[in-house]
């Protein structure tokens, strides 16, 4: 067999090239015409975009930016973070209002007994033995008792040395009206009035308490207006005493 060369006409060649793509491949023989390769084609009109593929891999972190010096917007809230240390102790608060009564305590151990000597006592008695003298005051100048010198005998005034509470107690003998007054720095505190009409000898008595301050003066006076006949003989005896009762304390 020898090969033949065939010419072939334009319309051919186009109707060749359409078979070869529909059959793929020709398997060329001994005897066969093969026309020349074609040209290449024109490019086709883009494709439909194909279906998203699958999300890819986290990449690695990027590596920061160089500041530019311009201010991002505000991130969102973080966690909260742990408790900070206790504030400054704040300014005291107003006083509340009072609460209710508590429950008596337990009793006290009881305490050690006082020494009454240790502290002074003034106390006086005294008589009358000397007739009556000029004046309203009543001078007893017999001395019975004269605890710390408090009471004087020449003026019949106790002076108050220790303030506190004083007891004065008098009995006086009379033979006539009798009016009859404690005073207190010659200021009247009490009085006591006796009428004797019989002419006989009768008691006129009276008695006080007495707050005294130091310096103070206290002394039995007479009111010669309403009577002042005082006995002075020896058949009864005329007294005036007094004594501190409880010193004031501080």
């Amino acid at each position: 067999h020898h090969r033949m060369r065939c010419r072939m006409q334009p319309g051919f060649l186009l109707a060749a090239s359409t078979l070869a793509a529909v059959l793929g491949m020709a398997l060329l023989e001994d005897g066969v015409c093969k026309a020349p390769d074609g040209k290449n084609g024109s490019p086709g009109a883009p494709g439909r975009d194909g279906r998203p593929g699958q999300k890819g891999d986290v990449g690695e972190p990027g590596r920061p930016a160089s500041s530019t010096g311009t201010k991002g917007p505000k991130g969102d809230a973080g966690e909260p973070g742990p408790p900070g240390l206790p504030g400054l102790v704040g300014i005291p608060g107003p006083p509340g209002p009072s609460g209710m009564t508590g429950l008596p305590g337990m009793p006290g151990q009881k305490g050690i007994a006082g020494d009454i000597l240790e502290h002074p006592r003034p106390a006086f008695s005294a008589s009358r033995l000397s007739p009556p003298r000029a004046g309203t005051t009543v001078v007893f100048d017999r001395i019975i008792t004269n605890q710390e010198n408090s009471y004087s005998p020449q003026t019949g005034k106790f002076t108050c040395s220790i303030p506190g509470l004083y007891y004065f107690a008098y009995q006086v003998v009379s033979s006539g009206d009798l009016c009859l007054s404690i005073t207190k720095n010659r200021l009247r505190v009490v009085s006591f009035c006796d009428n004797n009409s019989h002419g006989i000898l009768q008691v006129n008595s009276g008695s006080s308490v007495l707050s005294l301050a130091a310096g103070d003066q206290v002394s039995l006076t007479t009111d010669p207006a309403r009577g002042s006949s005082i006995y002075s003989g020896s058949e009864a005896d005329s007294v005036f005493s007094g004594f501190l009762v409880s010193p004031e304390t501080a």
